[in-house]
């Protein structure tokens, strides 16, 4: 089984940067690929960032120049939110893929204009 705690969230006004982390546990050996979403009050959840195991990334277009994914470890994935528009609030999930997928619990996104 896979753990995942996010943190990092928070308030910030347009313009501001974020950087959201993500601490795995548990058995992560079958893990290929890992992301992040996020969905905002009366939204479906969005992909917003994805790194695969090999570090091929992939990004909404909506962040893209904007939002960088980065793994420094096998058991930390990282957010860098840069620029930030007041639609990126949301509820930001970290997500790793093996047979299943693993979420984690959310950290609140909030941009104020």
């Amino acid at each position: 089984q896979v753990q995942l705690v996010e943190s990092g969230g928070g308030l910030v006004q347009a313009g501001g940067s974020l950087r959201l982390s993500c601490a795995a546990s548990g058995n992560i050996f079958k893990v290929n690929h890992m992301g992040w979403y996020r969905q905002a009050p009366g939204k479906q959840r969005e992909l917003v960032a994805s790194i695969t195991s090999g570090g091929i990334t992939n990004y909404a277009d909506s962040v893209k120049g904007r939002f960088t994914i980065s793994r420094d470890t096998a058991r930390k994935l990282d957010l860098q939110m840069n620029s930030l528009k007041p639609e990126d609030t949301a509820v930001y999930y970290c997500n790793f893929k093996d047979w299943y997928d693993h979420w984690g619990q959310g950290t609140k996104v909030t941009v104020s204009s």
